[in-house]
């Protein structure tokens, strides 16, 4: 037995055994000194229930159960008299002081209207750190999430390195993330789950404050531009379930919820500077504030540093300005602009050889890639009456991406000639809008979600050469007509979509939903097919014009069912279609490395999920649950050879077979010294614990090399686990990340001479991070790697490779802040 699996066995029964330890918990606090609290919020103008708050006991935040009644349970409440404070968005902060009576205690509080957002305010003398993780409620903004598995991580609240976006360190407790490491900066983000490639989060509908932030939803999905963690407030992770509100990708949809100025303050500011190893500075700086009914945030990031590795410098800029005026209680509208530009230089990949010779080393010195990101969004939010709400969201997307460098395979030197030029460019536009109603049926209170989306994206892709320098210059040596391709790829999509939550009982729900989609896509341009001699000369050239479009329209259902067995336990299980529409701008890259089937055809399947989950205060937090996910003519990898004389290995992409991923996600986070010393809350000793299983085989496959292989970019098995301990404000956290082998290709090879299809070995990593915060001040330190671990998360075909991109090592880092 391996020591994956054998650590697996143990880290899967101290989750049993922690969620059995539920029962106990339970069981222990229901004495004679602890009650339970069944709190009911009422609009004291229309008597309508209010089902979102914030509830705090004697200034402590309180987790609790929302009924599917609407009512708040409160479990394990002290019988001593206490002070409850209630926080309701577009209502007056309510306190008074309550004594809790032995048995089920129930309560009625009625509040009254507002005249702005108390979704940022703080109550005098709240201050607490939080575990980082919590989830999405059943009706959460404008969304529904019941019965539906849900993350959302707070980055404040995470002892870690915020200032290079390390996400195996942010995401440590979301189960199951297959995570990419391709440069130190935190430039772009690179997760996968559940059997899909983590490529720029490709499988997930990328979001941020709600609206599409990838290169084009339908036609290029990629996300080249990743918010900055120091200005984000949460993120939420929807897995495969989200299909029907957001889109229809497999892996579901992230959303990156950025900070808003504190309507408590006039004016707010914020400054950090963070310096590390490798000539890393990074500064992050924001001021915010409510000024009469003008709420606003303003921030500007820079990220500089020179790489791990030689030939990796970088330097990124992004400003951000959001805006939000409180017409009226019930109207508000806003604005959000967002501006990014990098450039990075890139190393280069290595292959097996060069790797185990020394991982540092660079053959690439003439590899540039470039962003320039530009997102505007504008939203509009009317609250109809007490039980029904609208929100109107349109966005657009300015933005591009150049790749300048050296494609050749790696075991080939650069030869120093004309290097290849790849310019995209990326104009989307759409408009979103959603209808949350609350309504009786019968003596059960349920809630209806209707929306539609509008969407229209074009890509513009040009390849041909640049020049033969090393410098960052992106310009075609032939612009009127580049030596490869240049193709424009217009793209449609428009969208119906209803769920619905129904009560059958006080404790089961079910949430049918309906989305009807509709997708177009075109193509439209030339390509070359170029033949080269040895020392790269062209021998023969023909160009051929290229004319596509597919559209196709088609239904997606899915149901979700919740069942409140008590205040500290549900039950969950849902299963939703998804689809995947071919990208034809993959369609036409020249790459030597890398081949696209011109025959490609969409995807489809759905994604399910049944589990478990609940929290017990702030001593214990568990999901535990299974998924299966099930893809027809999926779109993988395979290894082929090119014609004689070469016989040089390359990447095929093509429809290789359907294929399905079925495992274990658990989570389970518990505090010892809260659990041993109930009453004290200045302290906390946590220990967190999340894994994931994973069994992905290709089926039905034509091609008999491929049929039952595992599905590339699968690790059988990912553990994560962090000690974390909390005193006032000081807060450190030790983190270990596991991650079992994985393969690259649809085949499973091992290796392979060019080093982009080969076998990624199983690697450990452990982080240590330190952050105290006194008054105004902040200080935050770490170390990345502690054990300065050398290995990869992957082989790339293209740019930053090709090959093997080596993972940093040992780093250290400091940030101070100051907030005014």
């Amino acid at each position: 037995m391996n020591k994956s699996i054998k650590l697996l066995y143990i880290l899967i029964t101290i989750i049993i055994i922690c969620n059995l330890n539920v029962f106990l918990l339970n069981a222990s606090y229901a004495q004679s000194s602890e009650t339970k609290i069944f709190l009911t919020l009422r609009d004291k103008t229309t008597k309508q229930k209010i089902v979102s708050a914030k509830l705090y006991l004697n200034n402590v935040k309180q987790s609790f159960i929302l009924s599917p009644d609407s009512i708040f349970v409160l479990s394990s409440v002290s019988l001593k008299s206490q002070r409850l404070s209630v926080i309701a968005e577009e209502y007056k902060y309510f306190s008074r002081m309550i004594t809790p009576e032995k048995g089920d205690f129930y309560i009625s509080i009625e509040l009254e209207e507002f005249i702005s957002s108390l979704e940022n305010l703080t109550v005098n003398g709240i201050k607490e750190q939080g575990t980082g993780i919590s989830r999405l409620g059943a009706i959460d903004g404008f969304g529904i999430y019941a019965g539906k598995k849900t993350e959302v991580i707070k980055p404040s609240d995470l002892a870690a390195n915020l200032a290079v976006n390390q996400a195996r360190q942010v995401l440590g407790k979301v189960p199951g993330l297959n995570i990419w490491e391709n440069d130190g900066g935190g430039l772009q983000l690179g997760i996968g789950a559940r059997g899909l490639s983590p490529n720029r989060t490709a499988n997930f509908n990328c979001r941020q404050n709600g609206s599409d932030m990838s290169a084009d939803a339908l036609g290029y999905p990629e996300a080249y531009y990743t918010p900055p963690l120091e200005a984000v407030e949460r993120v939420e992770i929807v897995r495969g379930a989200a299909s029907l509100q957001y889109g229809t990708q497999f892996g579901g949809m992230v959303n990156f919820v950025l900070k808003e100025g504190d309507t408590s303050k006039r004016v707010t500011a914020l400054m950090r500077q963070t310096l590390g190893s490798w000539g890393l500075w990074c500064m992050y700086g924001s001021v915010g504030g409510k000024v009469g009914k003008l709420q606003y945030y303003g921030s500007v990031n820079r990220r500089e540093g020179q790489g791990w590795r030689p030939n990796s410098n970088f330097v990124l800029n992004n400003w951000y300005a959001g805006l939000r005026w409180h017409f009226s209680p019930k109207l508000q509208a806003g604005i959000q602009i967002t501006k990014m530009y990098y450039l990075a230089k890139q190393a280069g990949g290595l292959t097996d050889a060069l790797f185990k010779q020394d991982p540092r080393q660079s053959l690439r010195a003439r590899n540039w890639f470039r962003v320039d990101w530009n997102l505007v969004s504008v939203n509009l939010d009317y609250r109809i009456d007490a039980r029904s709400k609208l929100n109107i969201r349109a966005f657009s997307l300015l933005a591009g991406r150049d790749a300048l460098g050296n494609l050749e395979r790696i075991n080939v030197a650069d030869q120093e000639q004309k290097r290849n030029l790849i310019v995209d460019d990326y104009k989307n536009v759409g408009v979103e809008m959603r209808y949350l109603k609350s309504y009786n049926l019968g003596q059960f209170n349920s809630t209806l979600l209707v929306g539609g989306r509008f969407y229209k994206g074009q890509t513009t892709r040009e390849q041909g050469e640049g020049d033969a320098t090393a410098e960052p210059n992106f310009e075609f040596l032939n612009p009127s007509e580049p030596e490869n391709s240049s193709f424009l790829f217009p793209s449609g999509n428009q969208a119906f979509f209803v769920e619905n939550i129904i009560e059958i009982t006080k404790n089961l729900t079910i949430t049918p939903g309906f989305r009807f989609e509709r997708i177009a896509t075109y193509a439209e341009g030339y390509y070359k097919l170029r033949t080269l001699d040895f020392a790269g000369n062209v021998v023969s050239e023909r160009k051929e014009n290229d004319s596509r479009n597919y559209t196709r329209s088609f239904p997606l259902f899915g149901l979700g069912l919740s069942y409140l067995h008590s205040s500290f336990l549900e039950f969950y299980a849902n299963i939703s279609q998804n689809y995947r529409a071919v990208n034809f701008n993959d369609l036409r890259v020249s790459n030597p490395n890398f081949a696209v089937d011109s025959l490609l055809r969409d995807e489809r399947g759905y994604n399910a999920d049944l589990g478990f989950r609940g929290q017990i205060k702030r001593v214990l937090n568990y999901d535990v649950s299974l998924f299966y996910l099930s893809y027809q003519d999926r779109i993988g990898l395979v290894l082929r050879s090119d014609q004689p004389p070469l016989y040089a290995d390359y990447r095929f992409r093509t429809n290789v077979a359907d294929s399905y991923s079925a495992g274990f996600e658990g989570f389970v986070e518990f505090d010892v010294l809260r659990l041993l010393l109930p009453e004290q809350q200045r302290s906390g000793l946590s220990l967190f614990l999340n894994t994931s299983l994973i069994r992905s085989r290709y089926v039905r496959a034509q091609d008999a090399s491929i049929d039952n292989r595992q599905v590339e970019l699968v690790p059988n098995f990912i553990g994560r686990g962090g000690l974390s301990y909390t005193r006032r404000g000081f807060k450190s956290t030790l983190q270990y990340n596991y991650v079992s082998k994985q393969y690259t290709d649809a085949t499973n090879s091992v290796f392979s001479s060019s080093a982009v299809t080969g076998l990624i070995p199983s690697y450990s990593v452990l982080d240590l991070s330190l952050m105290y915060r006194r008054s105004f001040w902040q200080v935050e330190t770490g170390c990345n790697n502690l054990l300065n671990s050398i290995y990869f998360t992957r082989r790339a075909d293209g740019y930053p490779g090709p090959g093997i991109i080596p993972a940093d090592g040992r780093s250290f880092y400091i940030t101070l802040q100051v907030k005014i």
